[in-house]
């Protein structure tokens, strides 16, 4: 029962329906909140052991170092050796550092631009132009650095495999492409992971500029919805043999495995970019926050430990995320007039609505007490061209207030088509 094929009296009749129950959903003087992935007061109650580690007269690491004092840029290697398992790389190309890894994406595209990267001919600041690449729809906070330091930023999509691998080999031919944002795993906000193939061909394709990085974003590597965690694709060991050993930033953090904002972050790549990195981050600061380094490491153990944290997170996430998709389907799947994604594991869920409408759903859930993720903010600068996305964050609030939002917010969909299909 398609709503463009209901004839003009019952989608007449439908609409004085839907009207009525958006009226009666304003009336609830909700306050109600899907906006940002923050994990649940439950699920950072998984990680109070930490508040009482490493322990009064525990502050000693594996290497006999006292880690409350200044010094080791690299981090530990307690919490480094269970990293490096976790997302596949060799713990001599991995350091650990204070607790955003957004913070290291920051640092090394904007030292890029200030001073050019091991692979530059000159700093991206003396560009006439420099293009990056965004896959669509993909992470608002990525696009804000791009934008922030005055990038062209030019999108492509993200399919189902990943990026569309075909558009940037295309794209980089332009010496003034010189990186690219990549989620590879659970993407934020499709909850797609990049197949080995896609993976493969961003690694050894031809790109103009010598000093075109990719910025892999690791950041859901272990978010897993089953008992199944993805196998981790080795990137850098492909971009090595292809003699693109430098191609790649790896990131990763605890934030949504532990405390957000207190935890540790990750950032792995080859010995020479790794070099140029320390050659900067050793003038700005003497060393990372190491006691909260041993913290983590005696609280999971291994990576093992780290593993089964992230199924007692599951737990705890799969139901309100299976709870997004029963009224999904259940309010709107017989009109056809959205389409979602169904990740297996991440913090998202990625909705599409008819073209032209999804910031009149955003508009209308606002109005009625909703706050969505403003549309369009998947996208560079917050625009997107058809009007059609809009990301869900079921995370925070307790399931009850995922139902009733969700329900409200599948109520604006359904009257933001009807009023579009009006005119």
């Amino acid at each position: 029962m398609s709503l463009l094929n209901l004839d003009p009296a019952a989608r007449e009749e439908l609409a004085a329906k839907v009207r009525e129950e958006y009226e009666t959903l304003k009336a609830r003087n909700l306050d109600l909140d899907l906006t940002r992935g923050k994990p649940s007061s439950e699920q950072l109650d998984l990680s109070n052991e930490l508040l009482e580690l490493p322990g009064r007269d525990n502050y000693v690491d594996a290497a006999g170092a006292d880690v409350r004092n200044y010094g080791n840029l690299k981090g530990i290697k307690d919490i480094r050796e269970i990293w490096a398992e976790l997302i596949g790389v060799s713990v001599d190309n991995l350091y650990a550092e204070d607790s955003s890894s957004l913070n290291i994406m920051f640092d090394l595209i904007s030292w890029s631009f200030i001073f050019g990267n091991n692979d530059s001919e000159r700093p991206w600041r003396e560009e006439e132009t420099v293009k990056w690449i965004c896959p669509v729809p993909g992470y608002d906070r990525h696009f804000a650095i791009a934008e922030k330091l005055g990038f062209e930023m030019v999108s492509v999509p993200m399919l189902e495999d990943g990026p569309d691998a075909d558009a940037v080999a295309e794209l980089v031919k332009d010496p003034a492409v010189k990186g690219m944002w990549v989620v590879p795993m659970f993407a934020n906000p499709s909850g797609v992971t990049a197949t080995e193939e896609v993976a493969r061909a961003l690694a050894t394709m031809e790109t103009a500029a010598p000093d075109f990085r990719i910025v892999w974003d690791n950041a859901y590597a272990v978010h897993t919805f089953t008992e199944d965690f993805p196998a981790i694709v080795d990137v850098l060991g492909i971009a090595e043999e292809a003699g693109n050993a430098n191609r790649f930033w790896v990131m990763s953090s605890t934030s949504k495995i532990t405390h957000a904002g207190a935890g540790v972050a990750f950032f792995a790549s080859s010995t020479e970019n790794l070099d140029w990195y320390a050659s900067i981050a050793g003038i700005r600061g003497i060393g990372p926050n190491k006691v909260n380094q041993l913290a983590h490491a005696k609280f999971f153990g291994d990576a093992d430990g780290v593993r089964a944290l992230m199924q007692k997170h599951a737990q705890i996430l799969k139901p309100k995320f299976d709870a997004v998709l029963e009224i999904l389907e259940n309010r709107l799947g017989e009109y056809e007039v959205a389409r979602w994604t169904t990740p297996a594991g991440g913090y998202f869920i990625s909705l599409d609505v008819i073209d032209g409408t999804a910031h009149r759903v955003w508009e209308l859930a606002r109005e009625a007490g909703i706050t969505l993720t403003k549309a369009g903010s998947a996208f560079p600068k917050g625009e997107d061209p058809n009007d059609r996305n809009i990301r869900l964050a079921p995370s925070l609030p307790p399931i009850d207030e995922v139902r009733t939002a969700m329900d409200g917010v599948a109520t604006c969909v359904l009257l933001a088509a009807l009023e579009k299909l009006e005119g």
